[in-house]
């Protein structure tokens, strides 16, 4: 075999883990066909990523929009165990794409935020939100309120789940601005997610 149809291991290895390329993006780069690229990471034993993980490289070229950290203090310590169990007890456990979490109190929807911020470093403007009303509620006025709770944009908002209102009843009266959900969409985050819950499981 001529020395030109080999390809190198170490440009393989940092194209492929390094920089997070596909595949068909190396063949153009190094100028030959993906079936080449692929006999010579199989002659390497280099694992490929499985088709999940391409998708997860893919949406996410400049890698993880998170990242992740246990408590480094003990003030930290306790938001961390307060930020696993809001999730625990309020979080959608359903979604496999997601964090979600929806409530209607402003200081526990704000002390979720916190646990994002200092143990995902995610940005606050990096999450979306979802808002639920009665009919009764004007939507401008409860998007106005949770604007400013959380100092967000509007921006942030999606769409606006509106219910119809049944009765004047002190639960319409207890939600008066509405459920808002929190979204933060990443697979990866949110396995790092469920795994916590699934450790404070087994410590139960």
């Amino acid at each position: 075999m001529k020395s030109k149809d080999i390809l190198s291991k170490n440009k393989l290895r940092e194209l492929y883990f390094n920089k997070k390329l596909s595949m068909m993006q190396i063949s153009k780069i190094l100028k030959c066909s993906p079936n080449k690229v692929a006999y010579w990471m199989k002659k390497y034993n280099l694992l490929r990523r499985d088709l999940s993980e391409s998708a997860y490289v893919f949406n996410n070229p400049k890698g993880d929009p998170f990242l992740f950290h246990g408590p480094k203090t003990k003030e930290e310590a306790i938001l961390y165990g307060v930020g696993i169990g809001l999730y625990w007890g309020e979080g959608t456990k359903a979604n496999k794409h997601s964090i979600k979490l929806g409530n209607t109190d402003p200081d526990l929807i704000l002390t979720f935020i916190s646990f994002l911020e200092i143990f995902f470093s995610i940005p606050k403007k990096e999450l979306s939100f979802g808002i639920q009303v009665f009919s009764d509620m004007s939507p401008e006025k409860v998007i106005s309120f949770w604007c400013n709770k959380l100092q967000v944009f509007k921006s942030q908002f999606m769409k606006t789940i509106i219910t119809e209102t049944r009765n004047n009843g002190t639960y319409t009266k207890k939600v008066k601005y509405g459920v808002l959900t929190i979204y933060f969409n990443n697979i990866k985050a949110r396995n790092i997610m469920f795994n916590l819950i699934e450790e404070r499981r087994e410590k139960v």
